[in-house]
């Protein structure tokens, strides 16, 4: 069994705000000095969804990541955590593509490494949020798609799905191959250990350029950035006096009224 993860490489969202920059003529976040990226959360939780089962069942785990200017270090933590293999799929003509031409980029390279029986990847980026890169990769790809996973299990050729709803859960089950977007209900990435980190400099990575995979034209993109901006934080505090606790109480209730609060 071959499991495909696709992770993304993001901005820190756990940086200070302090430290966020947004260049307003290229439109892109700068990523502040000595701040590394990260491996997008939702995508943490799809790695370990696939190392999970890859415990149970004994699978092979690959990781791929799309960009223009990856950091390997920060991508060989897959490897670390388990992943038996890491594909950077790396080109100046991957820089800020849109989720439709990022997975007909990623749906090539699953094309190209052949057999594989599930893909994988988070339900959503951590930087632009679209959510719809994994249900458009199994268009591509031809696959059934279940989106929102928390748990995944795999028995007689079939994937069984758990997702959390509003009232409690729901229990999905399509044939293999097919895509499953993951949740962060499922748990977080497991521990990386000094040992693990000395063992993925062993494990295979590989580079593949747009040359490298029999892409389709990519199509344009689906919307236009009219603005990037970090918008303005303006807190206004307002004091209730009042000679008692009560009087201070009904100023405090009746300036609520005013502003249609109550």
């Amino acid at each position: 069994m071959q499991i495909v993860v696709c992770v993304k490489q993001v901005v820190d969202p756990e940086m200070p705000h302090s430290a966020f920059r947004v260049d307003p003529e290229q439109k892109r976040v700068v990523p502040p000095p000595g701040t590394p990226p990260v491996l997008s959360p939702f995508d943490q939780n799809a790695l370990e969804a696939a190392l999970q089962i890859r415990d149970r069942l004994g699978a092979k785990v690959i990781a791929v990541s799309m960009g223009s200017s990856l950091a390997r270090p920060v991508l060989s933590r897959t490897l670390a955590a388990g992943a038996d293999e890491l594909i950077l799929l790396e080109d100046p003509s991957f820089r800020d593509l849109d989720s439709f031409a990022a997975a007909g980029v990623l749906a090539a390279a699953v094309r190209k490494i052949g057999e594989v029986d599930m893909v994988f990847t988070g339900r959503q980026s951590s930087d632009w949020d679209s959510g719809i890169t994994g249900c458009v990769l199994a268009e591509e790809l031809g696959f059934p798609c279940i989106t929102v996973a928390s748990k995944v299990e795999i028995a007689d050729g079939q994937v069984r799905v758990e997702r959390v709803i509003a009232d409690g859960f729901e229990v999905v089950e399509a044939p293999l191959p097919c895509v499953v977007t993951i949740d962060s209900a499922l748990g977080e990435l497991r521990q990386v250990t000094l040992q693990a980190l000395s063992a993925a400099r062993k494990k295979p990575l590989r580079l593949w350029k747009a040359a490298d995979l029999d892409l389709p034209p990519l199509p344009p993109p689906r919307c236009e950035l009219l603005d990037l901006f970090v918008p303005k934080r303006e807190t206004n505090c307002e004091f209730m006096d009042g000679d008692t606790p009560g009087a201070a109480a009904a100023r405090l209730a009746e300036r609520l009224r005013e502003e249609g609060l109550l």
